[in-house]
């Protein structure tokens, strides 16, 4: 369960958080949400694929981490495996909240927000959020600065999936995967972007695409796809 509450440097001024990854601080998970602005250094690691949220009917980008539930194959003895972690991981145990903004009624304005209850949490060692003066930390800053990425990129990704749903570029498929132990595993529920209807967009189109920043993501889901290898890969590993 989480338990998130507004991040205030009185009540909150003795906190620290442990920035280490591994089961126990939450990372066991299989995929996390990524966005197009970092596919550019996601895919050099992770596959990302696109997944339907069978409540809402919405599709949003994924990079994928293992292959069954809770599983995470980046993780090791040292941390996490690979060279750029995705936002909405390194973003724990922070999110965006809101607040009613006195200074215009009847409007919103967002807050930084903590899970206290979250593992990273505690006081004894970790990186502090606020400096003995009342200022808040380097370490906050970057917090801060991560979660408005995070925030103002979520508009720019639901448009971007509208447009390759609206042009049909969304497709879904599954994958075998042979281990070496003997076992397989397959890969559903997944979308991936059409190569060849990509290729075949009108200048005009791919024009669009490229003006509104689209084309380049477009392009990195599809060379993310050789990511496949490295973690199955990962995964005979763990197996032996």
């Amino acid at each position: 369960m989480t338990n998130y509450v507004m991040l205030n440097n009185d009540e909150h001024k003795d906190l620290r958080i442990n920035t280490s990854h591994s089961i126990e601080m939450g990372d066991g998970v299989n995929f996390a949400m990524t966005f197009p602005f970092e596919f550019r250094n996601a895919q050099a690691h992770y596959p990302i694929f696109f997944q339907k949220n069978t409540e809402t009917g919405r599709f949003y980008p994924v990079a994928l981490f293992g292959f069954e539930p809770n599983e995470n194959l980046f993780l090791n003895d040292q941390g996490w495996g690979a060279a750029y972690i995705p936002a909405m991981i390194r973003r724990q145990p922070f999110l965006i909240g809101f607040q009613a903004d006195e200074s215009e009624p009847g409007t919103k304005k967002a807050v930084v927000t903590i899970d206290i209850d979250n593992p990273r949490v505690g006081k004894e060692s970790g990186e502090a959020m606020f400096m003995d003066h009342g200022g808040t930390s380097e370490y906050l800053q970057e917090v801060t600065q991560n979660l408005e990425l995070i925030h103002q990129a979520h508009e720019h990704s639901d448009n971007y999936i509208s447009t390759l749903l609206e042009n049909d570029l969304l497709e879904q498929f599954s994958l075998n995967i042979d281990l070496e132990d003997g076992s397989a595993h397959q890969l559903l529920g997944f979308y991936t972007i059409n190569e060849e209807r990509l290729q075949k967009l009108s200048a005009e189109v791919l024009a669009s695409f490229n003006d509104q920043g689209f084309l380049m993501p477009s392009y990195m889901v599809l060379a993310s796809h050789s990511c496949l290898r490295g973690l199955v890969d990962l995964k005979n590993q763990s197996l032996r």
